[in-house]
């Protein structure tokens, strides 16, 4: 008797590079891009590969997936990969709080070009004078990719970088005002965070979230103290009043993946 049963897999299929760039009106080189940043999930086959679900490509695409059904599904027949289930490793969930917006806010941080770049004065002078504001001994821009916390500019820190789960910045970024943790030790979110544990040993930590102009929090302007402590509402106003100038040098958002 023939089953009616259809797997998740049959139902959302494997999309090649080309395909999803068809699907999303994009260069391929674009989508490229966008899955080694990690703004749309993929993974590699054996032959290194990129691939992802269409599930995946129709979130970015939304509210167009419903209004253009016959386009859609005529890319999607045209270029569907014979990848088997068994040839990759879909990605795990992320060991860090995302809002459901992450795949735009990750395309529109790779398109701004900064992750990586090289050191620039009119951020070096943020972060040193909110670090003097303050009266933090760490200061950072810092900007989150998918699996990277990576440092733009810096204060009292030598480290470029740290792993995305580590980063207090991912908590930052959810929210519409500044995060504050006035004792990381006691605080049963980061209490066992590397970055507690061991050096720089955070105790005290506040950050802005940096928003471009079309609202994706690419990252933060943020302090760091070894020691637990409150900031006085003057410090807390220069540190917000900072993080909008540097908000003001962040490049123009990509239009994003439509057409």
């Amino acid at each position: 008797m023939q089953s009616n049963f259809t797997s998740p897999q049959e139902e959302d299929p494997i999309l090649t590079t080309s395909a999803a760039a068809r699907l999303l009106g994009v260069a391929t080189s674009t989508v490229q891009l966008w899955m080694e940043s990690g703004a749309i999930d993929s993974w590699k086959t054996p032959g290194g590969h990129r691939r992802t679900r269409l599930s995946r490509i129709a979130r970015l695409m939304e509210p167009a997936v419903p209004s253009q059904p016959a386009s859609v599904g005529q890319a999607v027949e045209a270029a569907m990969s014979a990848v088997s289930p068994a040839e990759f490793q879909v990605p795990a969930a992320p060991a860090y709080p995302v809002a459901r917006d992450e795949a735009t806010r990750l395309v529109a941080l790779a398109a701004s070009g900064l992750v990586d770049s090289p050191a620039e004065a009119r951020f070096d002078r943020i972060v040193r004078l909110a670090a003097a504001v303050t009266g933090s001994p760490i200061a950072l821009i810092s900007l989150l990719t998918s699996e990277r916390q990576w440092f733009k500019a810096r204060v009292g820190l030598e480290a470029q970088q740290t792993p995305r789960e580590w980063a207090f910045c991912s908590h930052a970024i959810l929210e519409h005002q500044p995060f504050v943790v006035e004792d990381a030790a006691a605080d049963a979110r980061f209490s066992g965070n590397p970055l507690v544990q061991d050096e720089p040993r955070i105790r005290f930590y506040a950050g802005v979230p940096l928003r471009d102009q079309a609202g994706n929090a690419l990252g933060t302007l943020c302090v760091i103290d070894r020691e637990p402590r409150k900031l006085r509402a003057a410090e807390l106003q220069g540190l917000v009043d900072l993080a909008a100038i540097a908000m003001e040098e962040l490049p123009a958002p990509p239009q994003g993946p439509r057409t």
